[in-house]
């Protein structure tokens, strides 16, 4: 009998996280700082909206582009946040971020085309890269240059299939925040070698020491820039499973004839939350940025007081990535380490890349007096 598993889907290998997930379950009392879906509860006023709008009848297929009333309101907002004037043809509404790229690289993207990526980086690029049948290349960048990307060392991973530059800012895991002059550096490079940039804009509302500045708004970048967006970190919608894509007309409508054939539309019910979540952006990023400020710094002052511990200034997101050389461990011997001894678990920097190794990904999900409590522990350690 045939094997009728797909050849690319046979020999997968098992993700580094699943071992220290399965040990957590050892513990009834582990305190989560491992994963990006905050505690905080999505805005009631937010599922007020969405549910009177379901009772007026929104819970029906939408347009495969998404609701129009939702594709004017982000127009609106580019031209209100960044002065950009887009057209509604240049915007696609996905059923979550992590579908969007997805179907980004499955519209670019050619057998065996490359894309670059900076390493240490979100655990799916790799795969959606892949989905899109291209093979992502890692760029390392190192926490003594604040983990900026480095155009130089990229120019050396330059090969004649290159066909595009991915990055997320502020970056997860690194929570490092890329300065105007590292986009500006990323928009020259791509313009003098004729690269496309998809830029995975996730965590704009958590930027705390500058405003956020899309590389699209740069001169030049808006024939050459994917803008992948989502609702589940700026507006605390992760459950609702919607993001959006901006892109140069043909770009997006070839992003959109994937879509349809996937999902045809995104859930309707959620685009109306987000129409309300846009609209009312000022009041919601008012109560939401001030508490993960207040988190990072308060977790940052705590791993500098830790003696085996280390960790850089970075600025923006709501995650931090100390560096654990001072334990004498690596990174997912020392993951585990913090799991049994102090019942604190965390992500092993390894899981993000090779140029993640030595370092551990923090997140601050969880209020302060959670984060004291996590620290407590995490003082009484010994390496």
């Amino acid at each position: 009998m045939r094997n009728f598993i797909a050849e690319r889907r046979r020999n997968m290998p098992e993700s580094k996280l699943i071992p220290i997930f399965d040990n957590a379950t050892r513990y009834d009392d582990v305190i989560n700082l491992s994963i990006g879906d905050p505690d905080v509860p999505t805005p009631r006023a937010i599922v007020d909206a969405m549910y009177q709008d379901a009772l007026k009848g929104h819970t029906k297929y939408t347009n495969s582009w998404g609701e129009m009333e939702l594709r004017e309101e982000i127009v609106k907002f580019y031209q209100e946040e960044y002065g950009v004037q887009l057209g509604v043809n240049e915007v696609f509404i996905a059923a979550s971020g992590c579908l969007a790229m997805t179907e980004v690289m499955m519209a670019v993207l050619d057998p065996g085309d490359e894309v670059l990526l900076f390493d240490p980086y979100f655990t799916c690029y790799t795969s959606q890269i892949e989905e899109g049948l291209g093979v992502p290349v890692l760029v390392p960048s190192y926490e003594n240059e604040d983990w900026q990307p480095n155009m130089e060392r990229a120019a050396q991973y330059l090969t004649a299939r290159t066909k595009a530059i991915l990055f997320t800012s502020p970056n997860n895991p690194t929570g490092a925040f890329y300065t105007q002059k590292t986009l500006e550096q990323i928009a020259a490079f791509a313009q003098a070698h004729d690269l496309l940039v998809i830029a995975d804009d996730i965590y704009t509302a958590f930027c705390y020491d500058a405003p956020f500045l899309p590389i699209m708004t740069l001169p030049g970048m808006r024939e050459r820039t994917v803008t992948v967006n989502s609702f589940s970190k700026n507006f605390i919608m992760t459950g609702f499973r919607l993001g959006n894509v901006v892109a140069p007309a043909p770009i997006a409508k070839a992003i959109k004839s994937v879509g349809e054939n996937i999902i045809y539309c995104p859930p309707s019910p959620s685009q109306r939350a987000a129409l309300y979540a846009l609209r009312h952006r000022k009041e919601i990023e008012a109560t939401i940025k001030p508490e993960f400020a207040a988190r990072v710094a308060y977790a940052r002052a705590r791993i500098q007081a830790l003696p085996y511990m280390t960790v850089s200034a970075q600025g923006a997101g709501f995650y931090l990535f100390p560096g654990i050389a001072k334990t004498g461990l690596g990174s997912i011997a020392a993951c585990n380490a913090f799991l049994d001894g102090a019942h604190v678990l965390m992500l092993p920097g390894a899981a993000f890349g090779d140029a993640g190794e030595g370092y551990m990904r923090i997140a601050c999900t969880v209020d302060v007096e959670t984060l004291g409590k996590a620290f407590d522990r995490l003082e009484k350690l010994k390496f």
